[in-house]
């Protein structure tokens, strides 16, 4: 598979560990990684190493790689903070803030008000230590998931 990240686009060097981040899971069409600035812990995102920007842009292949990504992470949500439910996001045109194409998997609890939740903005960059802890106890789920 051919991967054309630019360099100008964070959400390539994001994809392809040239920036540095919480990465949980990756393989050859996508990495997910923990946001930095989540709504709840374990708040994730899953990019594309190839450059797409919206969600049109995408072939089969792609896509396909995306959704069973989304299914994984959200299987690995479900196991290790038990939430009410999860959110799955992805914004485009104006609203996607890294140019890129990324979706979000959010746990979410019945104390959130739905709406609340796409008018809330997280008012911290989560600690790097809290970040890389949960990292490890979602790679750890994830590692159990495949064995």
């Amino acid at each position: 598979m051919m991967v054309n990240p630019r360099i100008d686009c964070l959400g390539c060097r994001l994809a392809n560990n040239q920036e540095k981040s919480h990465v949980i899971f990756e393989d050859s069409f996508v990495t997910c990684l923990l946001d930095h600035k989540p709504f709840n812990e374990g708040q994730v995102l899953i990019l594309p190493k190839t450059h797409i920007v919206e969600i049109d842009e995408f072939d089969t292949e792609h896509i396909l790689a995306v959704m069973n990504a989304a299914k994984l992470m959200t299987k690995a949500v479900k196991t290790l903070f038990v939430p009410d439910g999860v959110t799955l996001s992805q914004n485009g045109g104006m609203f996607n803030e890294l140019t890129h194409f990324h979706m979000h998997i959010v746990p979410r609890y019945k104390e959130e008000c739905f709406g609340g939740f796409y008018t809330q903005i997280p008012q911290y960059a989560e600690k790097d230590d809290v970040l890389a802890a949960t990292a490890q106890k979602m790679r750890r789920v994830i590692h159990h998931m495949f064995s």
